[in-house]
This record gives C-alpha cells, sequence and structure tokens, in this order.
C-alpha cells in the first residue's frame, strides 16, 4: 500500500471509489460528493495553492483517496477535509487513518488554524476516527460546499 498524490490517470478510479461507497452506506446521491461537478475531475480540481488530493494505491489499484482545500465561502483560514472514501475491499485495514494523518500534516503545512469536515451518521466508522483524531461536533455547517445530505459537520484546532 502506498499513498501518493493524485495524477491525471486516477480520475476514473478514484470517483468510482467515491459512486460506489455512496450508496453501498445508504446516501443519496444528491446533496454529496456523488453529483460534485470535480469529482470526475480529482486531478484537476486539486491544482490550485493550498489544496491536494492523494490516493491510496494497494497493489498497483486505487482503492480509496482524501483531499485537502480551502473551505468554500469561508474567509478565515479553514480547510475542509473532502471526499475521503476507500472501496470496500481495503475498509478496516487501518488505510483511513494513515491518509487522515497524511491530509492534517499537509493542512498543517498550508498554514491552516483549522480543518473542518461534513460527514453522515451512516459513516459511522469514519466518524469515530474524527473524533479519535480531536475533532468535535458543531451545531450547524460551515461555508457553502453544497452537500445538504450530509448532517455532521465538525472542525479541529491544528496546532
Amino acid at each position: 500500500m502506498k499513498i501518493r498524490k493524485i495524477q491525471p490517470q486516477d480520475n476514473a478510479a478514484i470517483a468510482a471509489c467515491i459512486r460506489l461507497a455512496i450508496p453501498e452506506f445508504g446516501m443519496p446521491k444528491v446533496g454529496t460528493a456523488y453529483e460534485d461537478s470535480e469529482t470526475n475531475a480529482m486531478f484537476e480540481a486539486y491544482q490550485g495553492d493550498r489544496e491536494i488530493y492523494f490516493v491510496v494505491e494497494e497493489d498497483g489499484e486505487v482503492v480509496g483517496g482524501a483531499g485537502i482545500k480551502g473551505l468554500r465561502d469561508n474567509t478565515t483560514n479553514v480547510c475542509e477535509l473532502q471526499k475521503m472514501y476507500f472501496l470496500r475491499k481495503t475498509r478496516g485495514k487501518g488505510y483511513g487513518k494513515l491518509l487522515f494523518d497524511k491530509c492534517l500534516q499537509a493542512a498543517k503545512d498550508f498554514g491552516y488554524t483549522q480543518c473542518y469536515i461534513e460527514s453522515s451518521p451512516k459513516f459511522k466508522a469514519a466518524i469515530h476516527i474524527y473524533e479519535q483524531f480531536g475533532f468535535k461536533h458543531l451545531d450547524k455547517p460551515l461555508g457553502s460546499t453544497g452537500h445538504y445530505s450530509c448532517d455532521v459537520w465538525m472542525l479541529k484546532e491544528l496546532e
């Protein structure tokens, strides 16, 4: 297993990871990353300043990924952990924690002071990981991500 920066040829594989995982957990396709325009072009979507997307590769196959990007429509120094999804066959192997740690380190390296996450109660294991990493629950969303089907909002202070 290795974690690396996304490359243009990874677009179809990571889009498939995202679009397979969302319905597996009973999430709607609308109001989630499933329908985001950037899901088909993840490499291109993460080429700006202070943003990065990592993929997890196992035996030469892209099996998951996650990224960091400034929180849309937020004027403070907050980033968002975005589009963290894995294929079913690789869940439970600890890759999520490794990728999560890499993303948080990138956020710190970019100089962000807080990291925001949106999720759903249907992603219990992911929320548990977020809590272990020190994320605190919020009463309402930050920014305007367009993910109105996500009703768990969390924030972490980055040291």
